[in-house]
């Protein structure tokens, strides 16, 4: 059986981003005990992982390299936002054990939507967050193989996703 949709695909792979002060950085690994497994074909994953694969066994191997318009886009300079320095006080204090730059933190937006955010820089009134993807405007390299392939169930492609053995997720 070969790649295509409405196939439930299980791969095995190690990612590394291509930034241009490092060789290249090692982002995950799964293993075969451990494959990502995933429906292909309803956009579950970055674009240009599932274009690279399309039409593989069982077996093959894969290498291939995605710009960052094919993975997580391009950096938004507009997601980099300066916020005042007092809503990170808690209990009037300021925790710079947690606002240091380089931390991520959790945070919300007006309608309640958790992002992570990114301590770019901050002085004593603002904050310099980046709510890029942490993998924006970066190439990914992945190297792996495809562990098994079978055809989804009729459920599966109604929910639009690969169910575990077993297990259904809500």
């Amino acid at each position: 059986m070969k790649i295509a949709n409405n196939a439930v695909v299980s791969v095995s792979y190690k990612l590394h981003a291509n930034l241009p002060q490092e060789e290249k950085k090692h982002i995950e690994t799964t293993d075969n005990a451990h494959p990502l497994t995933f429906l292909f074909g309803v956009g579950g994953l970055i674009p240009g992982f599932e274009r690279n694969l399309d039409g593989l066994s069982p077996g093959d191997k894969f290498n291939f390299t995605l710009d960052a318009s094919e993975a997580y886009g391009e950096t938004d300079p507009n997601a980099v936002i300066n916020l005042p320095i007092d809503i990170f006080k808690v209990d009037n204090v300021i925790d710079f054990e947690v606002l240091k730059t380089g931390n991520v933190l959790p945070m919300s937006d007006h309608e309640g939507n958790r992002m992570n955010g990114k301590v770019v820089s901050f002085n004593d009134k603002d904050v310099t967050m980046d709510f890029n993807h942490p993998l924006a405007g970066q190439a990914l390299h992945f190297t792996g193989e495809v562990v098994d392939i079978r055809t989804a169930s009729e459920e599966e492609i109604s929910h639009g996703h690969a169910h575990s053995p077993g297990h259904h997720h809500h």
